[in-house]
C-alpha cells in the first residue's frame, strides 16, 4: 500500500514569529527570497504585517488572524510582528526550502561573496539555545541591513535593483540546483505523475489508486522549535512505512 504525500507535494510548519527588535525599530523575521518555490501564509493568531518588495515596488499587508496570504518565487518579504503573531506556513516543491531555496538578503559584498554568505548564513545546530538565539538574531540584522539598501534602491531607481538582487540570490543557490531536481523529481513530479495516471485510470473505469486509500497521522518532531528564518518554527513528520515528508 502506497502512502500518500502531504497534498500537492507541498510542507507545512508552524511559526511564531520572532519578537526581537530590528534596526528599523520595528520586531519581526530575517528578510529573504525564495528562488523556486511560492509560500502561503495561514495566520492563526496575533497581528503583524509582511513587507515585500516585488517589481511593482514595495507594499505591507496586514496579518490578522483568518489571513491568508501566497506570493510567488522572487518576491523578498519580511515579516512583522506586532503582538503574538503565529502562522501556518505552506511551502511549494517539499524538500526545496530545507535544501536551501531561501536567499538572505545581506548587504551585496555578502551576496557576492560564496564564502561569507555561507559564513553569515550558518547556524550551528549544535551549539546551545543561547547560543543559536544569538546567532538568528545577528543573522537577522545583517540581513535587515541589505534589506533596507535594497528598499531604498528600489524607491530611487525602480526595478533596476531588484533584479539584481536576484541575479546575486540565483549564483547564490546555483551549485544547489543539480541535488535540487533530485528532490522535485521524487517528490512533486512523481506526484504530478501520479495524478496523470490516476485520470488515466478513471476514465477507463478503473478505480486505480483508490484501492490504496490511507490515513496519515503527523506528530511534531520532538525537541524544541527550530530558529528558521522568521522565527521559531515547529515541525511534523508523518509516521508511516513508507518514505517519509517533513514539514518545512
Amino acid at each position: 500500500m502506497r502512502t500518500p504525500r502531504f497534498p500537492g507535494g507541498t510542507a507545512v510548519s508552524g511559526l511564531q514569529v520572532y519578537d526581537w527588535e530590528a534596526p528599523d525599530g520595528l520586531h519581526g523575521g530575517t528578510p529573504h527570497v525564495h528562488t523556486a518555490s511560492s509560500e502561503a501564509y495561514v495566520v492563526v493568531s496575533g497581528g503583524g504585517e509582511v513587507h515585500t518588495v516585488t517589481p511593482e515596488g514595495v507594499a505591507a499587508d496586514a496579518l490578522t488572524a483568518g489571513t491568508v496570504l501566497w506570493f510567488g518565487p522572487g518576491t523578498v518579504h519580511r515579516l512583522v510582528n506586532h503582538g503574538g503573531l503565529e502562522i501556518t506556513v505552506v511551502m511549494q516543491n517539499s524538500g526545496l526550502p530545507e535544501a536551501g531555496d531561501a536567499v538572505f538578503t545581506f548587504p551585496r559584498a555578502v551576496l557576492a561573496d560564496r564564502a561569507a554568505y555561507d559564513a553569515a548564513a550558518h547556524l550551528p545546530q549544535d551549539a546551545s539555545e543561547e547560543e543559536r538565539a544569538h546567532r538568528a538574531r545577528a543573522r537577522r540584522d545583517l540581513a535587515m541591513e541589505g534589506y533596507l539598501e535594497l528598499v531604498e534602491s528600489v524607491g530611487e531607481g525602480g526595478g533596476e535593483a531588484l533584479r539584481e538582487f536576484h541575479r546575486l540570490a540565483a549564483e547564490v543557490v546555483r551549485p544547489r540546483v543539480g541535488a535540487w531536481r533530485e528532490i522535485w523529481r521524487e517528490s512533486v513530479e512523481e506526484e504530478l505523475e501520479l495524478t496523470r495516471r490516476q485520470l488515466a485510470s478513471l476514465a477507463q473505469g478503473d478505480p486505480g489508486i483508490m484501492h490504496d486509500a490511507a490515513v496519515v497521522r503527523t506528530e511534531p518532531l520532538p525537541g524544541p522549535r527550530h530558529f528558521g528564518m522568521c522565527g521559531r518554527l515547529r515541525k511534523w513528520r508523518p509516521r508511516s512505512t513508507g518514505p517519509e515528508e517533513e514539514g518545512r
